[in-house]
């Protein structure tokens, strides 16, 4: 059965996701980052987490030789943040908007909870890379609420 990938993403799209914006630092180059929504928790023991990019990004050659990368997790008042990041073309990191974590890799400021990872493997995805990280470093504020992602729009939680 071949699936209409319109409609398979609209279906996909009914599953309320966080917003994250990964992070890196790519050799002899500039901080960066990408919005996205494919997050999610993969071992307490050890502590790894996953995302996925797909193989056709401008981004994924960053990734696919970064040593490590941070997991953002967002906050409900940065719509902007993750619009920013989520444009082609519009990666880099400004001054002041960041800082350098324990693990070297940049930190956005006023996230809801970070994750500063070590890459720990990649697999094949069909036309997307799946990223495990090993969480090194982790930065949880007790309040706040989450972007969420639901139907193709940003959404609150009730």
């Amino acid at each position: 059965m071949r699936l209409d990938s319109r409609e398979f993403r609209n279906a996909l799209g009914r599953f309320p996701t966080g917003v994250c914006v990964i992070t890196t630092t790519p050799e002899g180059g500039k901080p960066m980052g990408m919005t996205v929504n494919s997050f999610a928790a993969l071992s307490l023991d050890p502590a790894l987490i996953l995302w996925s990019i797909q193989k056709n990004s401008e981004c994924w050659s960053v990734f696919e030789n970064a040593k490590g990368f941070t997991v953002n997790v967002l906050a409900s008042d940065q719509i902007d943040v993750s619009n920013a990041y989520a444009k082609k073309g519009e990666h880099d990191l400004p001054e002041g908007s960041f800082r350098i974590g324990k693990s070297g890799n940049p930190v956005l400021k006023g996230c809801i909870t970070t994750f500063e990872c070590n890459m720990n493997a990649q697999h094949d995805g069909g036309d997307h890379i799946i990223l495990v990280g090993e969480v090194t470093e982790m930065d949880n504020s007790p309040t706040g609420e989450p972007l969420v992602f639901h139907g193709g729009q940003y959404a609150e939680l009730r």
